[in-house]
Parts: structure tokens; C-alpha cells; sequence
């Protein structure tokens, strides 16, 4: 059960730095003078970032349903690691 409300924390965090990307990605992308005109490279990582958020908590779910619980919360809680990890590369 409580394996479940992590799922559903996960989730959440998922889709918060899911709408954090799509949100920003004007800044990235986008032909205004402020943007930063970004590469094919920096697209890739972004278009993976994203897919990867959206499709943890799937994964995550299916792994749990399968009785692999610790593995479906690992997946699951990877982007909001990855996104903490992204913070402490300077700039």
C-alpha cells in the first residue's frame, strides 16, 4: 500500500518537471533575442527528458503490478534524482 502512495508522489514530481520543461523550452528554443538558440544536441537530451518524464510512472506501475516494487519506485523516482543531480552541475 504504501508502495502505491510512493508511486503516486513520484508521479506528481514527474509531471511537475515535465510542465517545468515545456514551460521553459521558449527559453531554449525559441528565435527571441533572450533564448539561447539551442543545438540538435540540447533538443535530443530535452525530447528525452520529457519522455523520460512521462513515461516513469508507467513504468514504474507495470514493474509494481509485476511484484517488483523496489525496482517500479527506482524508475519511478529517476527523473526528480536526475533533476537534483542537473542543479549541481554548475553553469
Amino acid at each position: 500500500m504504501l508502495t502505491k502512495y510512493l508511486l503516486a508522489i513520484a508521479a506528481v514530481a514527474d509531471l511537475v518537471i515535465a510542465a517545468l520543461l515545456i514551460g521553459v523550452s521558449g527559453f531554449w528554443f525559441d528565435q527571441d533575442p533572450e533564448s539561447m538558440h539551442a543545438d540538435t544536441l540540447a533538443l535530443a537530451a530535452y525530447a528525452a527528458a520529457l519522455v523520460a518524464c512521462i513515461a516513469a510512472p508507467v513504468v514504474g506501475l507495470v514493474f509494481i503490478r509485476r511484484g517488483k516494487s523496489v525496482r517500479g519506485l527506482l524508475v519511478a523516482w529517476m527523473p526528480p534524482a536526475g533533476a537534483l543531480l542537473a542543479l549541481t552541475i554548475p553553469a
